[in-house]
């Protein structure tokens, strides 16, 4: 899978707290997180909502996603989430085809990401009652996903030629 967490903005909950801080967005926002499986592109795994600035994506990520890993199995995330997450360590030597690989993976990440906020709900700041939003944002992964499997899958990355 790769992994990745992904960040909504909201109104400012009252009171006050620093936890709900996204530097993302420079303001307040709900985090979740994202997996896409490697192989076919689909959504696999979703977790949240969570404050922005309490939960950096490495600690979403031990939160759960990390105790459902079989042992030695990896997942591909950016730099955010450390040694502990990604496929290999971080000075592991990688070949140039591989760094592609995990360059296109990322890129296509990000693409399912951009799919959420297509969606108005989610796009712009969240004007409801913060509880609401996993709802939403549930809804929009669920039609993000049917879209993916029917009428617009994403780019498809060859692990294989890269024996990543």
């Amino acid at each position: 899978m790769s992994v990745d967490g992904t960040d909504f903005l909201i109104y400012e909950p009252t009171p006050f707290w620093t936890g709900w801080y996204s530097h993302k967005f420079n303001g307040p926002a709900l985090r979740y997180e994202v997996a896409i499986c490697i192989q076919t592109g689909d959504i696999v795994w979703i977790h949240g909502p969570f404050a922005a600035g309490a939960w950096p994506d490495v600690k979403i990520f031990r939160h759960a996603l990390k105790n459902l890993l079989e042992r030695g199995e990896r997942v591909e995330a950016d730099n955010g989430y450390g040694d502990e997450a990604v496929d290999g360590p971080h000075d592991k030597i990688y070949t140039v085809g591989q760094k592609v690989a995990k360059s296109h993976l990322r890129a296509r990440h990000e693409t399912v990401n951009r799919r959420f906020k297509e969606f108005n709900a989610l796009q712009q700041r969240f004007r409801h009652d913060k509880e609401k939003h996993v709802h939403v944002f549930n809804a929009v992964a669920v039609i993000a996903q049917i879209a993916i499997a029917n009428e617009s899958p994403l780019f498809q990355v060859d692990y294989r030629t890269y024996n990543i």
